[in-house]
């Protein structure tokens, strides 16, 4: 690409990614046909025309993609199960690809019932590669049962589970602050709406908050303005706030972690030196145990050139 910056062949930090928004398409026909569940094409062109998309749609346009295909996926296992073999498949991806991931697991605000058992699991599975808990989905549903979200999150706070929650994407900013002094997440997924409150934005300024921002996400579920000059992220990079950028759902959305750096540097005129900061802050905000965590900024500092901090 022209004018392409050395970061993009550099180590990089992703912290927002949905597992189920990562499938190849080619995986979920293999198991659709081997489960022999009828989908809406058999073929992975087909597929994708009813999966992904490139133009603007409703949130909740969006979040029915899912329905086309997680059929196919969404096998007969418990929710133990999905978990264990999960973390499996996370330690073999390392070993066999040098890639550190580790695994959020969803409360989901349509389904309270789910939560107390997400905080178990992750209670259970917090030494196995689970990381901390999350709440997503759509933020604009009314939920009367919003207290069994609250008592999960207050679990996981009383047993020092990590707290990140999907806030301020399309809900208003409201949701943030319920996030942020209910919830009492360390993270937001998100959070574009924060910065239609000057008061929480100051107060999060100051906290250090970390955003998990998602550019191209952003404009697929018209969540931000269509403008990416006009993005969020310039806001918080003027500011010198603590954000990173991720790709979200990379299969309904054809994303990969470079194009939202391409976005970045093209439209919001990020700079090489912006791009490794995000990455710093990026690590410096993930949810592996500190000894791990000095580990990853130790690796981002080397390809980075850069002396490691001590005040770590």
């Amino acid at each position: 690409m022209e004018g392409k910056l050395p970061i993009f062949e550099k180590p990089k930090v992703e912290l927002h990614v949905h597992l189920d928004g990562s499938i190849k398409p080619e995986t979920i026909l293999h198991y659709a046909n081997k489960r022999q569940i009828k989908l809406l094409a058999d073929t992975v062109e087909g597929l994708l025309q009813h999966v992904a998309y490139k133009e603007p749609l409703s949130f909740t346009e969006f979040l029915a993609k899912f329905n086309h295909y997680m059929p196919a996926i969404a096998g007969d296992l418990s929710p133990d199960e999905v978990v264990r073999l999960v973390n499996q498949g996370l330690r073999e991806g390392e070993r066999d690809f040098s890639v550190k991931a580790r695994s959020i697991l969803c409360c989901m605000r349509h389904m309270p019932n789910w939560s107390a058992e997400v905080v178990e699991l992750c209670k259970k599975y917090r030494n196995d590669t689970v990381v901390a808990i999350d709440l997503a989905g759509d933020e604009l549903i009314s939920c009367e049962a919003f207290s069994r979200h609250r008592e999960a999150y207050e679990e996981a706070l009383k047993c020092g589970i990590h707290r990140t929650v999907h806030a301020g994407e399309v809900g208003p900013s409201s949701v943030v602050r319920e996030a942020v002094d209910i919830l009492k997440a360390e993270r937001i997924g998100h959070g574009y709406r924060t910065l239609e409150d000057p008061v929480l934005y100051k107060e999060l300024l100051d906290k250090n908050m970390h955003f998990e921002l998602c550019p191209w996400s952003s404009y697929l579920t018209s969540s931000c303005c269509s403008d990416f000059t006009k993005h969020p992220a310039v806001q918080l990079r003027n500011d010198k706030a603590n954000y990173s950028l991720s790709s979200d759902d990379p299969l309904i959305f054809g994303s990969t972690l470079n194009k939202d750096y391409k976005l970045a540097k093209k439209y919001m005129g990020f700079t090489e030196e912006e791009f490794i900061q995000m990455n710093i802050n990026a690590a410096q905000s993930c949810f592996l145990p500190e000894t791990e965590k000095k580990e990853l900024l130790n690796q981002l500092y080397e390809a980075y050139g850069m002396i490691l901090s001590t005040e770590l």
